[in-house]
């Protein structure tokens, strides 16, 4: 039985107010992988809500400035900025891993994360499998702890971050594409990725699919997290 919304909105402004307590906002460091949890696992396993309850809890419900973990993202904002479509939550390490075995990815592949946040699956794409990626997000806090991020890890040469509209940008070169996005954003992004990636570009989502009339060839399960696999068919 899941709980109402209102209650799964309040457990997951509670961790995120508990990570902003405890996590330092410093880059990653080269030596270490990132570990942060995602908070909307957490605050499903506090209040036995489905990933998909907090999710769309929080998109109806979230308050701009509460959602963040970073005291960065209360800075004035320019005219005309465009708050983001989800919010921030970070893919946890081992699901970045699994992410990107799931793709299969290889030395030849140009990976593209659309709504990077921090950067960690380019990042650790391009350390990993020594690749070009690129991120791209709207927020401009993200970009800038990202290319932190990249700096400290040595992967500048490899990765770059665009402050982009992930509905306006060009992906089109992507042999690989990461997504966590709401489900209702996969679905609106779907006919894009059909029509603009080339057939055999893996498509991989943390958490939420396509739809039912584009079921993923493979799913995987990585302890709470689910991942699931497309590739772009023949046209």
């Amino acid at each position: 039985m899941t709980i109402p919304k209102s209650f799964a909105v309040l457990a997951l402004y509670a961790t995120l107010l508990s990570a902003c307590a405890e996590e330092p906002s410093d880059p990653i460091p080269a030596s270490q992988a990132p570990d942060a949890t995602a908070p909307v696992e957490a605050a499903g396993k506090t209040a036995d809500a489905t990933p998909d309850d907090l999710a769309e809890a929080a998109q109806e419900d979230a308050a701009p400035g509460l959602v963040y973990r970073d005291a960065y993202t209360r800075e004035a904002r320019p005219p005309g900025y465009r708050e983001p479509d989800v919010i921030y939550v970070p893919t946890p390490q081992p699901v970045v891993e699994a992410m990107l075995e799931l793709a299969g990815v290889g030395p030849d592949d140009v990976l593209y994360d659309l709504g990077s946040g921090d950067g960690r699956i380019p990042i650790t794409a391009a350390r990993r499998f020594g690749i070009r990626a690129v991120g791209i997000d709207i927020e401009p806090v993200r970009i800038r702890e990202a290319n932190a991020n990249a700096r400290a890890a040595g992967v500048t040469d490899r990765v770059s971050f665009r402050q982009e509209d992930l509905f306006e940008s060009d992906f089109s070169e992507a042999t690989v594409v990461t997504l966590y996005l709401l489900p209702s954003l996969n679905r609106k992004l779907r006919p894009r990725l059909l029509a603009e990636l080339e057939p055999g570009t893996r498509i991989v989502s943390h958490a939420f699919d396509m739809g039912d009339d584009w079921p993923p060839e493979q799913t995987r399960r990585i302890d709470s997290s689910v991942i699931h696999l497309w590739t772009v068919p023949e046209r």
